[in-house]
């Protein structure tokens, strides 16, 4: 790029990993976990814990609390996630849908 051109900005879709060329089912999966994690990210945020607090309230070690907080999502399965959401009181629900042919 030459220093007079201006870059292209392309509009991202609604899942940022199906953007970044993941499968659509990866993509998916990879877009509800991090959605689950920024939740509980927000939750720990909102009691003002200490990384080594959330662990402990959650039975999880403050390395592992730490991986959370700095998005390592494949380190954390969809069930994980969810056990961490109704431990710190939140309802977690599901919707499926049927896609119009």
């Amino acid at each position: 790029m030459t220093q007079n051109q201006i870059p292209e900005v392309i509009q991202g879709g609604d899942n940022v990993f199906k953007d970044l060329g993941f499968a659509p089912e990866e993509a998916l999966n990879l877009k509800i976990r991090a959605d689950l994690m920024l939740n509980i990210k927000r939750f720990i945020q909102s009691q003002g814990w200490t990384q080594k607090q959330a662990a402990l309230f959650f039975g999880e070690t403050q390395p592992r609390i730490s991986d959370l907080i700095n998005g390592d999502i494949e380190r954390f399965s969809l069930d994980k996630l969810v056990m961490m959401l109704v431990r710190a009181g939140m309802d977690v629900r599901f919707e499926v849908n049927v896609k119009a042919a």
